[in-house]
């Protein structure tokens, strides 16, 4: 599979190289391009543009800072993205320090950073997923208790299953919320993840839905 990263820092890099550690064939991209040369020396990643990682992924991923996402979507263009599955990574922080430990978003309640996404363009497939853990347990995270627990959600059934293979190679169990309006209860669980580090230093840990 060929899978176009959009974005330059640690999120963007550490599923690229998730990426390439199984296999897949890998284009990181920043605005200009010019950001993200030389990578990785890996002989399956390369990097390129938005618009040009967008052409170039059978899935495309969206790992940029959450104040510029919907700029970052808009830049790379709606037809560039039309039918593909696109893995939304990002989360709605704002540009405003904690309040006790506590991140501040710049969405509401009963609002999301992927429903503006999936707005900005309507026929992409967005599916939200990777973006209520560190990344330094996106690719294959080795906890005691097994495997831990991805929420995603997202309009199109067929981008959901796509999204759920990746998500079993990289060492997760799957659960989806749901239509777009799930990322209303997924996104915040980027504040409840953070929490704990930005309080007392403890950045060790991931979710998991426990089931009768």
């Amino acid at each position: 599979m060929k899978v176009g990263i959009l974005g330059s820092g640690v999120v963007a890099k550490a599923l690229g190289n998730g990426f390439l550690s199984s296999g897949h064939e890998v284009m990181l991209a920043s605005r200009d391009g010019s950001k993200v040369k030389g990578w990785s020396e890996h002989a399956k990643a390369t990097s390129g543009t938005f618009a040009e990682a967008a052409a170039y992924g059978d899935v495309v991923v969206l790992a940029v800072k959450g104040t510029v996402a919907v700029d970052a979507v808009k830049l790379t263009g709606e037809k560039a993205l039309a039918g593909k599955t696109v893995i939304d990574a990002s989360n709605p922080i704002a540009d405003a320090p904690p309040t006790n430990g506590i991140l501040t978003f710049f969405t509401g309640p009963n609002d999301s950073l992927m429903e503006r996404l999936q707005s900005a363009a309507p026929d992409a497939n967005f599916v939200k997923a990777f973006s209520c853990v560190g990344n330094a347990f996106m690719y294959r995270p080795n906890f005691p208790g097994g495997p831990p627990t991805m929420f995603i959600c997202g309009n199109n059934d067929g981008a959901k299953a796509v999204v759920r293979d990746i998500l079993k190679e990289f060492g997760w169990d799957a659960e989806d919320i749901g239509k777009v309006e799930g990322a209303r209860a997924i996104e915040p669980l980027c504040q409840l993840w953070c929490a704990p580090g930005l309080q007392r230093g403890q950045w060790t840990h991931a979710f998991k839905l426990l089931k009768l």
